[in-house]
């Protein structure tokens, strides 16, 4: 068995945007590939990225990344293909240059060292429009990584930071959560989603809902209410966290066997996971949708536990052809949403079981700690969170790499 993949570690990213506000470190929510398999001596592990597939000669196509030398073809005689989504701006591709994702380790640094910079800024900003728009912080998109980032930056500077500067007050950072939909979280059930929404008014966030972002430059947000009016925001720090597409290979596995895909790119594939004419070749997780009984496809919730579950059902039907036996369609089994959006407060819908506040935070914190990968990862993320439970404090507070360094016009401002 090979594993490729262009990074050389697993990463949990429902705990990104913890990251990408200084709650957590990078390496404590991820864990390297070869330490996860090294008991497994079946198991090759390649770090590379895929160029391309050759479905009829059995064959993906790689190439290097980060200088390190691997193989141009690699043979399969069963192919599973699970390369994720990334976050869609809806045709708009150079709003990513101004608002940062947490999709990823390296995007999330990124916005952690823009969030914690805009507070440098603002300290030693002399101009009170200027610091009004560093200390101005937009989040798009109010599901469940938009509404836990807005929480964890309305915790940031109400608690974390309020008396580590001198000529500013945190406290007064004005935080927007944007939502085209009319409420939050439309996930989950309406109440849910006006406790989650009062939880983020309480932290200082302003929910702004049946809103749509029109334009982002370097110095504003201008915001569509509907009415055909638009509001210019200046903020210097923009989270993007609305809509997704899949990763680009479901596109070249739609190419190649003629399977239908959808608008965001997400392929079609059968109800074995398998690609039509192609029962070798499984595609799961965020770049498929699954044809049902009724022979529609369907698009299941991005979330991670669908993909876990379609991971371990690929290695079942894999599995059972070496016997041979026979296996049933995938069926994937909702154990409830959850969303945390701050100290002792979140949401959960567990099988019509609506949970909020403590307890609901209780049961979040104990899944995502189930989940994380690594035993050593567990202790030292229990460690944190309670810590910083204790001391409202965050240690990852660190500027560092890209991302870092303001622009040349907010230099010569300064």
């Amino acid at each position: 068995m090979t594993l490729v993949d262009r990074r050389n570690f697993h990463l949990f990213q429902p705990l990104t945007y913890q990251v990408a506000t200084g709650a957590l470190s990078p390496g404590e929510i991820a864990y390297p590939l070869r330490a996860i398999f090294k008991r497994y001596r079946n198991v090759r592990v390649l770090m590379a990225e895929v160029a391309d597939f050759d479905l009829d000669a059995r064959e993906v196509h790689l190439r290097p990344v980060f200088g390190v030398p691997a193989p141009a073809v690699l043979p399969y005689d069963t192919l599973i293909v699970a390369g994720g989504s990334n976050y869609s701006y809806f045709g708009h591709d150079d709003w990513r240059e101004y608002a940062g994702e947490v999709k990823s380790l390296e995007s999330a640094l990124v916005v952690r060292s823009r969030l914690l910079s805009a507070f440098e800024t603002g300290e030693v900003e002399q101009d009170p429009d200027r610091r009004a728009a560093w200390l101005t912080f937009v989040v798009v998109g109010g599901g469940p990584t938009g509404v836990e980032m807005a929480g964890q930056i309305g915790e940031l500077a109400r608690d974390t930071l309020r008396h580590d500067f001198r000529t500013i007050d945190p406290r007064t950072a004005r935080i927007l959560l944007v939502e085209a939909l009319d409420r939050v979280l439309t996930t989950f059930p309406r109440s849910l989603s006006a406790k989650a929404a009062r939880s983020l008014e309480r932290l200082g966030v302003t929910v702004l809902t049946g809103r749509t972002v029109v334009e982002i430059d370097r110095e504003s947000v201008t915001i569509d209410s509907g009415s055909g009016e638009a509001d210019r925001i200046p903020s210097r720090t923009v989270v993007w966290a609305a809509g997704v597409t899949a990763s680009r290979l479901g596109a070249r596995l739609a190419e190649l066997t003629g399977a239908e895909s959808d608008r965001a790119g997400r392929v079609a594939v059968e109800a074995d996971l398998t690609l039509p004419g192609y029962p070798e070749v499984f595609a799961l997780g965020d770049m498929v949708s699954v044809r049902g009984p009724d022979g529609a496809a369907v698009v299941l919730p991005g979330v991670a536990p669908v993909a876990m579950q379609q991971g371990r059902y690929a290695a079942k039907v894999v599995l059972a052809r070496l016997r041979p036996r026979e296996t049933r369609p995938f069926h994937y089994r909702d154990k409830g949403n959850l969303a945390t959006i701050g100290r002792a407060a979140a949401v959960a819908n567990i099988k019509g079981l609506k949970l909020s506040g403590l307890v609901a935070w209780i049961v979040w914190l104990t899944v995502h700690l189930f989940y994380l990968v690594g035993f050593q990862n567990r202790v030292l993320v229990f460690i944190r969170w309670s810590v910083s439970f204790i001391t409202r404090g965050r240690g990852a507070r660190l500027v560092t790499g890209a991302g870092a360094e303001p622009s040349p016009r907010s230099a010569e401002e300064r």
